[in-house]
């Protein structure tokens, strides 16, 4: 689920570093991650992994890190388990 996170990350392209090179939770925001492309990425996701954000998850939070993303996609998959998987 990380390596599909990442490579969204590389597709919007707003990152300073390169998505691949980001320790898991490491602050996406102060690695450039702009309002609008956290919009992208959310948009991004939820056509990958075929789920929707529900407002409570459309936080700063939520897309802090690529630890955050995956924690809210893999709730949102019903499989909190797949957040810890690298790929």
């Amino acid at each position: 689920m990380k390596l599909q996170i990442r490579s969204l990350l590389a597709r919007i392209g707003e990152i300073s570093a390169t998505p691949e090179a980001l320790p898991d939770a490491a602050d996406l925001h102060e690695a450039g991650l702009s309002s609008y492309g956290t919009v992208e990425l959310m948009v991004a996701l939820e056509e990958e992994f075929g789920v929707e954000f529900p407002d409570t998850l459309l936080t700063h939070a939520t897309f802090g890190s690529i630890d955050s993303v995956a924690a809210a996609v893999a709730g949102l998959l019903g499989r909190p388990d797949a957040a810890r998987d690298a790929a």
